[in-house]
């Protein structure tokens, strides 16, 4: 929980601005900062807490130090106090937690005192198990005035047998994750009655995590678990923190299905942030084709690191995935042995996959500054509250504005200045935004995008709410305006059965299994330790083609495998124990038919589509990279079945005469198509909240079902994420700066900064960049209102 005071230690910090500038110091280091952003300090804005707070729980919170409340929390509490379902959507450590903790204390205090009865209740949710574990330690600290009218329990699937009944029966504040809620509480829910009778609030904590499937998913539990409460008469009210984000309340409704008011203004004070973009030299090494070879941001970031944490620098270096982080941390200490035999226990890594006491540890050795270097992956980045921190280097654009400003939020959380530093990846995205900070700056955080009547989705949840209580035909518009057409469906599959008025589930198996919210469908892959039969783990059905085929290295809580043998039958990957000095991307074809046209808009003579399609997609090989500079060191053949996918996607058409137009001949047409494929995929991440691993692509010089020459980019999840008809709805602007990132590349005929893909079925080739260029600028004459492949040949494919 964010404080609302400045530490003793405040003033006494290093400026943002001198520790950039020694960073920067060197002819060779200076080039690499292509921009500089100073955002000024901002200064707290305090009100009165709402009368109905109880005088116990503003005492409690001021013997914390906290006097008044930020203006934002103030306004959030008297929402909630009033009955009405609000987010607040405000920076990191804005103290979002403090605003609906107190509305929620106060009315558990009220409740436990009630003469008769178990009193109020309330549910927290959290993404992620540790962030839970953080708030309850939060909620006991803040409560410990309160005496025992006020009982945290965490309840996932690490809560002990034992303690699960008295959670049960005893908790007035349960902290669990929409996974536990969705298997576990609900099913269960007649053991849970007078607790959901009780039940006031509903606190779903950085709700901007869910999108795509996954927040499709929990949008429908919860609606699975509105449908419980008032089955037990209760109707709680829904408490919402995200970081800052576009349109919080639009985004908010679409996930509880209520109207939910917005808190956006943020009134606590900010110290300085520097915010330096910063892009890693051209090395002398060569990628696929002759392509240019950035350095890698893992490499660039551990630079800055070590030299940060000799300057005393208190940093946190952000990156992607756990074996990056613990990559980073091995480089950094090495370096830093050579400069001070004591400085390298002063930097380690810090990610999923470790033990509880050992992550706090590291935030208390961090926070104290026996630390001075933390490598992290995004288990750092939501919620838990490390103060203290100077700077932030960022291993790479994180995939949202929104997880940006959370990353960089991470430094300077009690007032003091802070620097923040992005560091390019080589991919399109990366190398346009450090070239175009008005990308970053000057534009709002991306809506959340998540769809719940994906009937994909849609579907089990049905069938699990089904098991719950039987459906009738008043509970369709609570599940949204598909689900009366599905009931038909669920019923010839034998999944429910129509009795009188109601549909009941009568299998012996529990529906609740019939999907795994953060899956997408199919039984999970098991990763067995082929000399022991230890499991390790799982992977989802729809990744394990790419993850844990025949070869591949996969990781697992900081220890590297290799996939010995992948059994499609038995499900079962196994692996063996290595450390190769390499890591393995699958490569594989894709072809796509369009089955349902739904919108198509003219931009002159081209065609701008949305529908359905459906994708046959085959892995055929991997390419094996260095650690350190990603060179490729050598491919291998794969033989594993196609598989199918339907699925929601975008595409454009062009004509003959815009061909002419654009001086793109047949010989240039597949690679120029191919190139405004790759590219346009990498920048979609810039308007849908999206990775470009959760989008395909394909690009067709001469496709069957449009007889013109085409480029889809479809989403890669069963039924659609909503990332295709938000690149629809966006494609004048997302289609603009991928043409721009495409020609503002410094180099002469593709690299992976602009139009190379790092999982490109066909190994990149073809690809014409300046047929691309010229193409796109012919496609976007035709938007409304604004003032290769040879013919016949395979398409050009991405999953």
């Amino acid at each position: 929980m964010a404080s609302n005071r400045l530490p003793p230690d405040a003033g006494a910090r290093p400026a943002p601005g001198m520790i950039l500038e020694r960073l920067a110091r060197g002819a060779t280091r200076a080039a690499r900062i292509t921009h500089t952003e100073h955002l000024p300090p901002r200064i707290g804005s305090h009100a009165a807490w709402p009368e109905r707070i109880r005088p116990e729980v503003i005492d409690a919170i001021r013997s914390t130090g906290i006097d008044r409340p930020w203006t934002h929390q103030a306004r959030t509490s008297e929402h909630a106090l009033r009955g009405e379902s609000v987010v607040v959507a405000t920076g990191t450590a804005s103290g979002k937690s403090l605003a609906y903790l107190a509305p929620v204390l106060s009315t558990l205090l009220d409740g436990s005192e009630a003469p008769n009865g178990r009193g109020a209740t309330a549910l927290y949710l959290a993404p992620t198990k540790a962030l839970a574990a953080d708030q309850r330690r939060a909620v006991r600290e803040l409560a410990a005035p309160l005496g025992t009218a006020i009982r945290p329990a965490v309840y996932d699937g690490d809560t002990p047998v034992e303690e699960r009944e008295w959670v049960r029966q005893y908790a007035n504040y349960v902290l669990t994750n929409p996974d536990m809620l969705h298997r576990g509480i609900l099913p269960s829910h007649p053991r849970w009655s007078s607790f959901l009778r009780a039940l006031r609030y509903v606190v779903i904590d950085e709700c901007h995590t869910y999108r795509g499937v996954f927040g499709s998913h929990v949008a429908q539990v919860v609606r699975r678990l509105r449908r419980i409460c008032a089955r037990y008469g209760s109707e709680p009210v829904f408490l919402l923190a995200s970081a800052t984000a576009a349109e919080p309340a639009r985004a908010a409704a679409r996930l509880i299905g209520l109207p939910v008011a917005e808190i956006t203004e943020d009134t606590s004070p900010r110290g300085e942030l520097v915010f330096a973009l910063w892009e890693p030299p051209l090395t002398e090494l060569h990628g696929e084709r002759g392509a240019p070879v950035r350095r890698t941001a893992t490499a660039e970031s551990a630079d800055l690191l070590t030299d940060l944490a000799v300057q005393g620098v208190r940093t946190v270096a952000f990156v992607r995935s756990r074996r990056g982080a613990e990559l980073i941390a091995l480089i950094a200490q090495e370096r830093l042995a050579e400069v001070d035999r004591s400085l390298p226990g002063r930097v380690a890594a810090y990610r999923g996959g470790y033990l509880p006491e050992e992550r706090r540890a590291l935030e208390r050795a961090l926070h104290s500054g026996d630390l001075l270097g933390l490598a992290a992956t995004t288990a750092l980045e939501l919620g838990v509250d490390v103060s203290g921190l100077d700077a932030v280097v960022m291993a790479g654009y994180p995939g949202t504005r929104a997880s940006l400003w959370q990353q960089a939020g991470r430094a300077g959380r009690s007032g003091q200045g802070a620097l923040a530093v992005l560091v390019a990846r080589d991919d399109p995205l990366d190398t346009y935004l450090v070239h175009h900070p008005e990308a970053l700056f000057d534009q709002p955080v991306e809506s959340t995008v998540l769809d719940p009547d994906n009937p994909y989705v849609l579907a089990p949840h049905l069938c699990a709410a089904a098991a719950e209580l039987p459906l009738t035909e008043a509970d369709f518009p609570l599940f949204g305006p598909a689900s009366a057409g599905l009931m038909p469906q669920l019923e010839t599959t034998g999944l429910l059965r129509r009795r009188a008025r109601a549909w009941h589930w009568t299998r012996r198996e529990r529906a609740a299994d019939l999907t795994d919210i953060r899956g997408q469908g199919g039984s999970p892959v098991q990763v067995v330790e082929a000399g022991t039969g230890r499991l390790l783990g799982t992977v989802d059905a729809a990744a394990a083609h790419t993850t844990v085929h025949d070869g591949a290295v996969h990781l697992h809580q900081g220890r590297t495998y290799v996939v010995q043998h992948l059994d499609l039958e038995d499900d079962v990957a196994l692996v063996e124990e290595a450390s190769p000095p390499y890591s393995t991307t699958a490569r594989d074809t894709t072809a796509i038919s369009i089955l349902e046209t739904d919108t198509a808009i003219p931009w002159g003579d081209a065609r701008l589509c949305f529908g359905s399609v459906e994708v046959t997609n085959q892995v055929v090989s991997f390419l094996r990279r260095k650690l350190i500079t990603g060179e490729v060191l050598g491919e291998t053949k794969l033989d594993l079945p196609p598989r199918t996918l339907r699925t929601r996607a975008v595409w454009w058409t062009v004509t003959e005469d815009q061909l002419d137009a654009a001086r793109v001949g047949p010989q240039q047409l597949g690679g120029a198509l191919h190139a405004a494929e790759h590219a346009s995929i990498g920048m979609l991440p810039l308007f849908a909240t999206c990775d470009r691993w959760d989008i395909g692509g394909v690009s067709v010089p001469l496709h069957p079902d449009t007889l013109l020459p085409t480029v889809f980019v479809y989403d890669g999840h069963p039924g659609g994420a909503g990332f295709a008809e938000r690149a629809f709805h966006t494609a004048a602007d997302w289609l603009t700066a991928t043409r721009d990132a495409i020609a503002s590349c410094e180099c002469e005929a593709g690299c992976p900064s602009c139009i190379q893909s790092p999982k490109c079925g066909n190994g990149n080739d073809p690809l014409h960049k300046r047929g691309a260029i010229r193409l796109l600028a012919e496609l976007l004459r035709g938007v409304p209102g604004a003032a290769g492949c040879p013919e016949g040949a395979p398409a050009a494919p991405d999953a």
